[in-house]
């Protein structure tokens, strides 16, 4: 990602590979999607106004939308100090470029960089889908596969200590294989894999995450675990 400052004006090129041929319509639908995931539906779609409650945060223009991208003016709202520039996302050469021009932060510079950048960034990791996903069944098969695994070894494993065992062994082997070629042996038999949003390979702090959030499924039936480490399962 490069970031550009001229006077109080800023210019972000930011890429991520994309697997999979994207219309310009479901970059539009995507985007408004992905406001309310990374923000865990705080903020909200208002028009073509991204809100927090009743503050007015981003307001942009009316799409215009291609073939293969979108395309947004920058309007006002708390975050612009005036209006102008733009934001755009467009697949380009097996790539989906995101881009934002002449946009003037209401925010000073180094707060800028530690709020509302890493959001650009993120947002532009989660527009490309990275496979096909998994249905319920699947990935629930797959992790009673997996539990099984973990339990037979403390049983063998840990005599005394199979508590310690257990949650150790999970722990390290959850996160060795979905950092590693992102399948566990659930995931194998299964036929699926777990990737980064943009298709790439998880990272470890990545996985470690995913695992530690994975509780949160039981509580709001949601794939929060994925959504929290920025990740997803796909048909392998």
């Amino acid at each position: 990602m490069s970031v550009r400052w001229t006077g109080g004006t800023v210019a972000i090129d930011d890429s991520v590979a994309m697997p999979n041929t994207v219309s310009g319509r479901t970059l539009r639908d995507s985007f408004w999607a992905d406001v309310e995931s990374l923000t865990f539906g705080l903020a909200r779609r208002r028009g073509d106004s991204v809100c927090l409650g009743p503050f007015e945060m981003i307001r942009l223009g009316p799409a215009a939308v291609t073939r293969r991208g979108v395309k947004w003016p920058i309007e006002g709202g708390l975050l612009a100090r005036a209006p102008g520039g733009r934001l755009r996302f467009e697949t380009l050469y097996g790539r989906l470029v995101a881009s934002v021009e002449g946009y003037q932060p209401m925010l000073p510079r180094a707060l800028y960089v530690l709020t509302q950048l890493p959001v650009h960034h993120l947002w532009t990791r989660m527009q490309p889908a990275p496979g096909v996903p998994v249905d319920p069944a699947t990935r629930l098969a797959a992790a009673v596969i997996d539990a099984g695994v973990c339990i037979a070894v403390a049983a063998v494993a840990g005599r005394h200590r199979r508590l310690g065992v257990l949650l150790g062994f999970t722990a390290g082997y959850h996160v060795a294989c979905w950092s590693g070629s992102g399948r566990t042996l659930g995931g194998a038999i299964m036929k699926q894999r777990v990737v980064a949003v943009d298709g790439s390979r998880v990272t470890a702090g990545q996985a470690a995450l995913r695992l530690v959030a994975l509780p949160l499924v039981a509580l709001s039936r949601r794939n929060l675990h994925d959504e929290i480490s920025g990740t997803d399962v796909v048909a392998d």
